[in-house]
């Protein structure tokens, strides 16, 4: 077995975390229990590059359940919790090359490492996995049968990538599934992304300006919990329709150099970069916070940051670079510009992660079962997946609903009946 992690003998505290994790995922656990009596991954290897967190725990022990052969790595250089790591190293037999804090080098190392396991499937959140195979690993494209994409980032850059025709395989996009991006991106996201300012600045939210940069589903839920919070929420979108929504909503809405004058906190959650750029931070109050809960760690420019404040910066507190510009005023990065959620904090709740995960485990097998018939471009979650997540989910919740009459059934497939 191969492996890197920080420390073996954090694995019983790892444990303990990923089984309370597993108690807020019935959806997984359902999934374990089918995939441990059928077996549809024997003989399949799955390199997964995705955030070493509790849930993902869950969901890589459910793929080896099912017969696969897994390997993992982070998918963010902060977003690793090391006990995790271990426990799945020394208690459950996975392979698991994370450390929180690895650099840009070990990251990529460890990327590297998981494809030495010449997977037939991968499974990517942000597409770096995909990108080192189809730029340094080409040779082993001809084996690889399918992969998924957890996130919105790694989308973008897969349909760019098939609309270049570089894509060489096929890949579910997990983010796109309703199951996953109603609740993973807006309540995970919305929660996490709160609770990780928080505890990373411990200051009062209430009566605050809370900036939220981008009013997708993931802006949304921040801003819905800003707001719960007692923030004074201000949106800035650039698509028009969502800006509308925003203010429908009742957030106000205007440019980012407007909202820069007055904003306490700002959110940057686009999948874009260079939101948050010199001229806005010029023109920030002093104490103004910065956090960005997208993927990459391009959405604030820290070039710009860094120059303005002239390396005038100290680590106030564990999870805050306070930067201190020529005029005096401070302004405090969280995370390293890196997703806040899970550099500061422990990502999104398992509730809402057991129907994403439970998304990239059913296709997983869904690739593993129609990949022959599959041409290489991106592709969305079967409904009949997605509509099974929601099933699952409801029935491990207690909740039952009701069904169409046959009258009902009948109405909806007709088009004589109306007025």
């Amino acid at each position: 077995m191969g492996h890197d992690i920080r420390d073996g003998g954090l694995a019983e505290s790892g444990r303990g975390r990923i089984d309370w994790a597993a108690g807020e995922m019935p959806v997984i656990a359902q999934i374990r229990e089918r995939f441990d009596k059928e077996k549809p991954l024997q003989g399949v290897r799955v390199a997964a590059c995705l955030h070493v967190t509790t849930e993902t725990a869950n969901l890589m022990e459910t793929l080896a359940a099912g017969g696969a052969e897994v390997a993992l790595c982070a998918s963010n250089p902060l977003s690793t919790q090391d006990d995790v790591a271990a426990s799945l190293v020394e208690q459950s037999g996975i392979d698991v090359y994370a450390i929180k804090g690895e650099d840009t080098d070990m990251f990529f190392k460890h990327i590297n490492a998981c494809l030495d396991l010449k997977p037939h499937i991968t499974m990517d959140d942000g597409a770096d996995m995909v990108s080192v195979l189809h730029k340094q690993r080409v040779d082993q494209i001809d084996e690889i049968m399918g992969g998924t994409e957890e996130t919105t980032t790694g989308v973008i850059r897969l349909r760019a990538m098939a609309s270049d025709r570089a894509l060489r395989y096929p890949i579910v996009s997990v983010n796109d599934a309703n199951t996953k991006h109603l609740f993973d991106n807006r309540f995970g996201t919305g929660q996490s992304t709160i609770d990780a300012i928080m505890r990373a600045t411990n200051r009062l939210l209430a009566g605050r300006a809370v900036v939220v940069c981008g009013y997708g589903m993931c802006g949304r839920g921040v801003a819905s919990r800003a707001r719960g919070m007692g923030a004074h929420v201000i949106v800035v979108e650039v698509d028009p329709t969502a800006a509308l929504e925003a203010v429908m909503e009742g957030f106000r809405v205007m440019p980012l150099l407007e909202a820069a004058r007055v904003g306490d906190v700002f959110v940057t959650v686009t999948g874009d970069k260079g939101v948050i750029r010199s001229e806005h931070m010029e023109r920030m109050k002093d104490g103004a916070i910065l956090a960005n809960s997208g993927h990459f760690d391009v959405e604030i420019d820290k070039a710009a940051l860094a120059a303005l404040s002239e390396g005038r910066v100290r680590r106030i507190r564990e999870f805050v670079d306070e930067h201190t510009l020529a005029d005096g005023r401070r302004l405090n990065l969280l995370g390293e510009g890196r997703l806040v959620n899970l550099a500061a904090a422990e990502g999104h709740p398992a509730a809402v992660m057991d129907m994403s995960f439970a998304n990239q485990a059913l296709c997983v097998e869904w690739l593993v079962k129609n990949h022959g018939g599959l041409e290489a471009k991106v592709y969305p979650v079967p409904t009949d997946i997605d509509e099974e997540v929601a099933r699952l989910k409801l029935r491990g919740m207690g909740v039952d609903i009701d069904t169409l009459t046959t009258e009902q059934e009948t109405y909806l497939r007709s088009w004589e009946e109306g007025t």
